[in-house]
């Protein structure tokens, strides 16, 4: 079949071995035209072709719900499904997604963008089926990295307690669980998937209530194949989870994968299939990555594969000025480390690595375990740098608060691409670590305007015993290394003025430079603030700009709720109160009665009452002439 005549994932039913051969042929070189054209997600999409192809010859999407965990890896399964002549329009605005998207096609059951996520949706779809006595098929397709996360090992041992029907496709391509495999395991997986083993299973079970014979041949078959996989397949971590598990089996050999899945899909109860897959299969700059350099490209050229956009010569990415700033410092001082949640090479700290191998950590995709890691590092007498992309800290929300803010240590967070990150949508937009951040006690939250600046403010972290956060977003800055680095004082913005100012706009990060070079070239008469502290913010310099009597634009790019313009709100009204607020203040509350924090807080009612009086008097009120008003 030629892939231009493919519509619909029912047409693979009747095709044979050889033409589902050919077709994962035509879908791959499809995948790197296209990617190579748009950007992507390509390493783990080119290793996924002929397991996708499989799943919807033998699964019938979309009564069957096929979920891809994170769901970058889903370009086969979107163009099997009538998305194909679209393609050119993915992660383009008002295009395809490129993860799975619940309004885009009835063949996407889940979306997601961040990993770990696929066992415990299926295992909540699955008691949904079941309560509600339906009959459907319920596939996770799990990474080796993904299924190293808490999340998904919570899930398993949820799936292994409650045994719902739920089949878990353990997508290993080697490039962070490895190991290799005997002869013995694939004899047992031939085994299990050969048809007089599944013919006589689905016999035996099908009048093993009716006759004793039956019953004592299904107890021979069923303690036999447990016996065999017990001894020879080394599957320790799903047997530890009362989960059934075959495999491996090779993912790019349909002959193979096919029955695998067709035993699955008639398996009773949970079951892990073991597929071994190559990460950047068919493309071998690809398939020689170590580090995954192809995971996530933008527009390249083929057969070069170098990069479609350039940068000028003193232009290098936000991440890299800051890996090269941690180098510097981390040569002046042994107690500085490094930790990534599975993000080494997109963070740049391949180079810190092999520099300091011994102080960089890589604890994989556990963003949670990362950030208390770097708080018991703290406890322990280092001062640790730890980077995650801004979408992944959210997932660390209870550690930051808990266990690094709560008792005050000395940690440096790089939030990388922050801000809008583009092409990947609303599961990666950096927006929000903000007003997070600045919800929790004891932060500093800060964000550089330009490569300088960010290499005094990283210095400063350092030097701060506080918990620290330095947001930088996605995208390239000029860098020159600072001779000698700046402590900047903590909270402090700074001012550019324009002409003789008649107005004043507040903002951050690299829009100041744009900003103060569109207005001189302009000749407008404007003051620019660069609010570079977020959490505290300069309260002596908004003073200063309120006195000034000018209008005043808050400029952010990030989510309003809990950002600079709320701080700064905050900010005006402890200057000049227009509002009386009680609360709680920003602090960890201690140990007591309710009651008695609430007199301690002075937020208890007779505190309300006492102000309230207080404010009668203070305004020369009258005595309460309150009525009821009509509505």
């Amino acid at each position: 079949m030629n892939l231009r005549d493919l519509n619909d994932p029912s047409q693979l039913k009747n095709m044979s071995i050889k033409e589902l051969t050919d077709l994962s042929t035509q879908i791959r070189q499809f995948i790197l035209n296209s990617v190579s054209q748009t950007g992507g997600h390509l390493s783990s999409n080119l290793g996924t072709v002929e397991l996708t192809v499989a799943l919807h010859k033998v699964f019938n999407s979309p009564k069957d719900k096929i979920i891809f965990d994170v769901g970058h890896q889903s370009y086969t399964h979107k163009i099997l499904t009538g998305r194909r002549e679209k393609f050119y329009t993915l992660r383009q605005k008002g295009g395809l997604s490129g993860f799975q998207r619940r309004n885009e096609s009835e063949h996407d059951p889940w979306e997601a963008g961040h990993s770990s996520t696929s066992i415990s949706a299926a295992l909540g779809m699955a008691a949904a089926r079941d309560l509600q006595k339906q009959n459907f098929e319920i596939i996770s397709v799990i990474g080796d990295g993904a299924i190293t996360g808490g999340m998904a090992l919570e899930a398993l041992n949820d799936l292994g307690a409650q045994q719902r029907k739920v089949i878990i496709i353990f997508n290993d391509n080697k490039m962070s669980i490895s190991r290799n495999h005997g002869g013995m395991e694939t004899a047992i997986t031939h085994l299990r998937t050969s048809e007089f083993y599944r013919n006589t299973k689905k016999e035996v079970n099908s009048s093993k209530s009716s006759n004793l014979v039956n019953k004592t041949v299904h107890k021979i078959l069923h303690a036999g194949r447990n016996y065999l996989k017990n001894q020879f397949i080394d599957a320790p971590l799903f047997s530890q989870f009362n989960l059934d598990y075959i495999g491996p089996v090779d993912g790019h050999n349909l002959s193979e994968l096919i029955p695998v899945l067709e035993t699955a899909r008639d398996h009773e109860g949970p079951i892990v299939v073991h597929v071994v897959t190559k990460k950047g299969k068919g493309y071998p700059l690809a398939e020689k990555d170590t580090v995954g350099a192809w995971h996530g490209v933008s527009p390249f050229d083929l057969a070069s594969g170098k990069s479609k956009v350039l940068h000028t010569k003193k232009e290098i990415s936000w991440s890299e000025i800051i890996s090269n700033t941690l180098i510097d410092l981390a040569a002046g001082d042994e107690k500085i480390t490094a930790i990534t949640p599975a993000m080494a090479n997109g963070s740049k700290l391949l180079k810190f690595q092999s520099i300091f191998p011994d102080r960089f950590f890589d604890c994989g995709i556990a963003e949670q375990h990362a950030i208390t890691l770097a708080s018991g590092m703290a406890v322990g007498g280092l001062h640790p740098f730890v980077s995650v992309y801004s979408t992944f800290l959210q997932r660390a929300y209870d550690q930051i608060s808990h266990d690094l803010c709560r008792m005050n240590l000395p940690v440096v967070v790089g939030v990388d691409r922050a801000g809008l990150v583009g092409d990947d949508g609303d599961t990666h937009q950096g927006i929000y670590d903000i007003g997070y951040l600045r919800s929790i006690p004891n932060t500093i939250v800060c964000q550089p305007k330009d490569g300088r600046e960010a290499q005094d403010l990283l210095y400063t972290g350092f030097k701060t015993q506080k918990p620290f956060f330095i947001r930088y977003p996605r995208g390239n800055e000029v860098y020159i290394p600072n001779e000698e680095y700046a402590q900047i004082p903590i909270g402090s913005w700074t001012k550019t003025v324009i002409g003789n100012p008649e107005q004043i706009v507040i903002t951050y990060g690299p829009d100041v430079k744009r900003i103060i070079k569109k207005a001189r070239s302009n000749n407008m008469n404007l003051l620019v603030v660069n609010a570079r502290f977020f959490k505290p913010i300069d309260l002596g310099m908004l003073r200063k700009i309120k006195e000034m009597n000018l209008p005043i634009t808050i400029y952010e790019t990030d989510n309003v709720s809990g950002g600079l313009s709320d701080a700064i709100l905050e900010g005006l009204n402890v200057i000049e109160p227009q509002v009386d607020v009680m609360a709680i203040q920003d602090k960890f509350v201690e140990h007591g009665s309710i009651r008695a924090l609430r007199k301690l807080e002075r937020i208890s009612t007779e505190d309300l009452f006492e102000r309230l009086e207080n404010n009668v008097d203070q305004t020369g009120s009258e005595a309460d002439k309150s009525v009821e008003q009509p509505n």
